[in-house]
């Protein structure tokens, strides 16, 4: 009889950035959800949908920002079928809504990230523009809130097309989760 070892697909790499210095508890839990959800998935890179759903997932005031309980199942729904066909054509290509300069590596045939391994260049857009968001307000740490704002910002990441098909204008997420900041931080 032989042992059957799982395969364990490659792990996506440490948080792009210091999570030490930017990031609530509470949000460094949604990194490591999110880092997680990816490699369950098989892919090859956290994006901007891994971080939506692991934020909805385990931050309150997150879900709070949303219009109500049928809206925010409308998007887990779709968040949930990503592993079971929804998002299966997203893997094996990188998300990239254009904020960050993506470099082809000829000799390995592959896309590669400069910013940073392992994170899509549109997740780690968003993690320093909720890390800008934190510090605009004079805080040195990042709410889910901040990073709910950030990605709803940007039209072109898979969060966004998430909340598109899920009837859920981004636009107006962003400044309800930007609202909903200034009120917990007062």
């Amino acid at each position: 009889m032989q042992n059957r070892t799982p395969r364990i697909p490659e792990q996506p790499t440490a948080n792009p950035v210091d999570a030490d210095a930017g990031l609530t508890v509470e949000l460094a839990s949604v990194v490591t959800g999110a880092r997680r959800r990816a490699l369950r998935d098989g892919d090859r890179q956290i994006d901007t949908a891994h971080l939506l759903h692991s934020l909805i997932e385990s931050d309150p005031e997150v879900r709070e920002a949303f219009d109500g309980g049928p809206q925010l199942a409308k998007v887990l729904g779709y968040l949930v079928q990503r592993s079971i066909g929804y998002g299966l054509r997203w893997q094996g290509a990188v998300e990239d809504s254009g904020a960050v300069p993506v470099v082809r590596d000829p000799a390995a045939d592959v896309v590669r990230d400069p910013a940073a391994e392992g994170w899509s260049p549109s997740a780690v857009t968003a993690m320093e523009d909720a890390l800008r968001r934190a510090g605009l307000r004079g805080e040195s740490r990042a709410r889910g809130l901040d990073l709910l704002a950030a990605l709803a910002a940007d039209g072109e990441c898979r969060a966004v097309e998430v909340l598109g098909r899920a009837g859920v204008d981004a636009r107006w997420l962003s400044g309800r989760a930007v609202e909903r900041t200034a009120e917990v931080s007062r």
